[in-house]
């Protein structure tokens, strides 16, 4: 599946390799409401009320992972570098999807990561693991190297050595070893009481959904076509079929 979303500067653009839920799936449909959008359609959505929390206050906390769209990420946003196009990242990104087999996610679970609420494998997954790696350095030719404005603004938020390595090497700091897949459904969420319920609403929402397999039978290429613009799904590129 590929999408035009209209005329794009290629400088002023980033794309993201990504995992998105499968479209129609349970998980999809009420994760996107959560954030109010949906990256797959661009549609806007009414987000559902969570008990003991104001609508105003839902919209707040989702504005920043909204714009972002429902995903999971494997290889971070990145502008292409001199020379290289759209049209060859997704070249790309579709030769190294079909090299590698479709997989089904453990089990996901909500948790809070450091003040932000997220979905995140309840195991280890091996094949997930793997495919991130993959995308990050295999597609690494692509990636135009951070400004040095981008990499004092990853530092400032404090970074271990080894993360500040992998930021020098690959462009982000939380990749490969120090990758964690997640589903990103809140912006952070400071206070304690709010956020326990914050999390008790969305548990409930999403418990029938997060019991149902998760497949991961595709890449997803989202791009943002200029800065503060909400990111949207260009392609889904299937990976081979399981053996």
């Amino acid at each position: 599946m590929r999408r035009d979303t209209g005329e794009v500067s290629v400088f002023d653009a980033r794309y993201g390799v990504y995992f998105a839920p499968g479209a129609g799936s349970g998980l999809e449909r009420v994760c996107a409401s959560v954030l109010g959008r949906c990256a797959r359609t661009g549609k806007e959505l009414a987000q559902p009320v969570l008990p003991g929390v104001e609508p105003r206050r839902s919209r707040q906390f989702g504005q920043p992972p909204r714009l972002h769209g429902l995903h999971g990420t494997l290889k971070p946003p990145i502008f292409l570098a001199e020379g290289m196009t759209e049209a060859g990242l997704l070249d790309a990104v579709a030769l190294l999807a079909t090299g590698r087999p479709a997989f089904e996610l453990p089990r996901l679970r909500l948790e809070s990561l450091g003040s932000f609420l997220a979905l995140t494998p309840s195991a280890p997954c091996p094949e997930l693991d793997a495919l991130a790696r993959a995308c990050v350095t295999e597609l690494d030719p692509f990636r135009r190297p951070p400004s040095a404005e981008e990499l004092a603004r990853r530092r400032a938020g404090g970074l271990t050595a080894g993360q500040d390595r992998l930021l020098e090497r690959w462009g982000y700091p939380h990749v490969l070893e120090e990758f964690r897949f997640h589903l990103t459904l809140t912006d952070k969420i400071h206070d304690p009481d709010e956020r326990r319920t914050v999390q008790s609403g969305l548990g409930a929402l999403l418990e029938t959904v997060v019991q149902s397999p998760v497949h991961v039978d595709e890449i997803n290429v989202f791009r943002q076509p200029a800065p503060n613009a909400p990111f949207a799904m260009l392609a889904a590129l299937p990976l081979a079929p399981r053996p």
